[in-house]
């Protein structure tokens, strides 16, 4: 059969479940008392932000496709090529998508947003609507969980659950000072607490769906769009995230850009995903 983006978008409508449009279950965590602001450190100079002319003057061109096999088989599932499913010849599959350099220092909530969302927190940020990533995950094999859980939506009182879903290999391919570059995404994130790169692997977990009751004939919004498409920090609505605690408080985060490793804003990127086989028994 023939993969198209109508076939795609149905894989969407059957691998999200219809509890994801229960707001309850996914329910925010309750307000933390206010933290202290982080202190800059006194003996480094305050970051100097770049001139807006010139931003983009030294941005890294998109390699070509990066097959993982040269008799792999490309489909685009989007008409302007920005994302693609990848099968091997020994059939299994891999997603790649377009995105673009949009962060190279600082604190880390995201490492892969939606256009126009968190660009002040996240390294990458892609024009790819996340219902159509999910949906080419879907399409590879993948299996979706569940968002973290903050509260539990019977008691209402304190019960944290992480993410859950199929492990999701993510890497990066790219152009930097002329080279190309194949990696995982971990190694442009640095864990605050070992100086190395996060260990972390993400989880499928899926997001989750909001029916507007303003407007009940309007199709559900996958709320990955709000911004976490990949995200660090725990939230309902990512669609991959960590499957360990990790805080969303400013006083807390632990992970920061990677900014020697990091190629030049607004260059771009190819992120590819790729569903972990589990280890048979």
């Amino acid at each position: 059969m023939k993969l198209t983006p109508a076939l795609v978008a149905l894989g969407l409508v059957a691998g999200l479940g219809c509890s994801r449009l229960d707001p309850a279950a996914t329910a925010a965590r309750p307000a933390p008392a206010p933290a202290p602001a982080v202190q800059p450190d006194p003996d480094q100079p305050p970051p100097v932000p770049p001139n807006p002319a010139d931003v983009g003057k030294d941005a890294e061109p998109l390699p070509d496709v990066p097959k993982a096999d040269p008799k792999s088989e490309v489909k685009p599932l989007l008409p302007d090529k920005t994302l693609l499913l990848e099968t091997r010849p020994d059939k299994t599959r891999r997603v790649l998508l377009t995105s673009e350099v949009c962060l190279r220092e600082g604190l880390l909530e995201v490492f892969l947003c939606k256009r126009n969302t968190k660009e002040h927190e996240s390294i990458l940020r892609t024009a790819v609507d996340a219902r159509m990533i999910h949906a080419a995950l879907l399409a590879a094999g993948a299996k979706p969980g569940s968002p973290v859980q903050f509260v539990n939506p019977k008691t209402g009182e304190e019960d944290y659950k992480p993410a859950s879903g199929d492990k999701i290999k993510v890497l990066v391919h790219y152009k930097k000072g002329g080279k190309l570059h194949t990696h995982p995404a971990q190694e442009w994130i640095t864990d605050l607490k070992t100086k190395k790169p996060m260990a972390h692997e993400w989880v499928f977990a899926g997001s989750r769906l909001f029916k507007d009751p303003d407007n009940p004939n309007a199709p559900p919004y996958y709320t990955a769009n709000n911004g976490e498409v990949i995200a660090i920090s725990n939230f309902p609505d990512s669609m991959l995230d960590l499957p360990v605690p990790v805080s969303r408080d400013n006083a807390e985060l632990n992970f920061v850009a990677a900014t020697e490793k990091i190629p030049p804003l607004l260059s771009k990127v190819w992120v590819i995903l790729e569903p972990v086989a589990e280890k048979k028994k």
